[in-house]
């Protein structure tokens, strides 16, 4: 199994051994485009692999802080009161980099940027860019999604 998410589409695709499409989903990455560096809050590119999940049987909405639920269920008079907040919802799925100098190590280290796939409110606009660096998914994909990739699962992340 591996996933490949295309910057220039907006989509995440779950692929099985065979290479047949198992799940294909419309997603946000960064408003600021693509970029290996750390704090420009940009997307990286390359190979990558899921290092952690968190958020395991959460209620859908469950909001995280440093990986770990708040105790909070996400709602609209959260985003009154906190409006240009990033939330993360639902499941977070921790990935890092593969390839020494450009996605892993240093100042290009996908992990210690804290890049993930996670959930994000449901009135977020998918299939354009608009996260701080992150790909954003609707809740209910990536429940869907958690459940059905491991640990060490490849993601490839294309322009």
């Amino acid at each position: 199994m591996r996933i490949e998410i295309s910057i220039s589409e907006q989509t995440l695709a779950v692929f099985d051994a065979d290479e047949s499409v198992l799940h294909h989903y419309t997603v946000s990455s960064a408003a600021n485009g693509t970029g290996q560096q750390m704090d420009s809050y940009c997307t990286p590119l390359g190979l990558h692999v899921i290092e952690e999940k968190f958020g395991a049987g959460m209620p859908e909405n469950t909001v995280f802080v440093g990986r770990s639920s708040t105790g909070e269920i996400y709602d609209i008079s959260m985003r009154e009161s906190e409006p240009d907040r990033d939330w993360i919802l639902t499941r977070i799925i921790w990935l890092g980099g593969c390839e020494s100098g450009y996605n892993k190590d240093g100042e290009v280290d996908t992990h210690s940027r804290y890049i993930y796939l996670h959930g994000c409110p449901d009135d977020v606009q998918m299939g354009i860019p608009g996260s701080k660096g992150c790909i954003r998914m609707r809740n209910k994909d990536i429940v869907e999604l958690f459940k059905s990739v491991q640990v060490g699962t490849p993601v490839q992340i294309n322009a």
